[in-house]
């Protein structure tokens, strides 16, 4: 018995599908195409950050003192790490002034610098989020535009029965099967934007760990740093 392929079964299928059907599944290809294009611009940001991060880290921790690694950020400027740093260091430079002596930094200094670091945190948090909402819109509404769709096949395998008499399989085949596709529309564009949503969500959790650690770690590299020289005051 010989079977038509799928691909030649979709395009008819879509050929003979009514106006209403083939705007839906415009809608959708248009959707499948902006989420995989977010998908993969995320996938390839999100992969820089992670091993630009690591290599600014190990470099950090390198450095006899922090403020060392301020002529390597160019270098790893991919890093939300690098954010953070310049964010203290400009802060650090306001406190102990252009000339950088005779200036005590005290623990009320330390708190601006704090305070930098949580601001510059929220920035690149915010950055790594940017466009994540377009997956979670996409994975939401797909479905409910491929049901609309559904509803549309289902009303014509109704005019169908309705015109024809005896009832028979070829009056409810276009309407069933134009359903069929736009569910199976729906799903396929909402599935992938829904994984996608999940996945990158947990990264940028993962991120925001790894901004308090980081801040945490600079802080205390900042203390040690004027504590050694005997310029912290309270």
């Amino acid at each position: 018995m010989h079977t038509q392929p799928f691909d030649s079964m979709f395009h008819y299928l879509i050929d003979q599908a009514s106006t209403p059907a083939k705007l839906v599944v415009l809608i959708l290809l248009l959707f499948s195409i902006l989420s995989w294009a977010i998908i993969l611009s995320k996938q390839r940001s999100f992969s820089r950050a992670r091993r630009e991060s690591q290599g600014f880290i190990a470099l950090f921790r390198r450095c006899a003192q922090w403020t060392d690694a301020y002529p390597h950020c160019e270098q790893f400027k991919q890093s939300p790490l690098v954010s953070l740093f310049l964010a203290a260091y400009e802060q650090w430079v306001d406190i102990m002034g252009p000339d950088q002596e005779g200036h005590r930094l005290s623990s009320r200094s330390l708190v601006q610098v704090e305070r930098a670091l949580k601001q510059a945190a929220i920035v690149e948090t915010e950055r790594l989020e940017k466009h994540l909402s377009w997956l979670a819109s996409i994975a939401t509404s797909s479905p409910f535009i491929g049901l609309f769709g559904t509803v549309i096949g289902i009303i014509i395998a109704f005019e169908g029965l309705s015109v024809q008499t005896p009832s028979s399989i070829q009056a409810v085949a276009p309407g069933i099967a134009e359903a069929l596709v736009a569910t199976a529309a729906g799903l396929f564009v909402a599935v992938p934007a829904y994984i996608g949503y999940n996945h990158f969500l947990a990264r940028v959790r993962e991120f925001t760990g790894v901004f308090s650690e980081f801040s945490l770690e600079l802080l205390n590299a900042i203390e040690r740093s004027f504590s050694h020289d005997g310029i912290l005051r309270s």
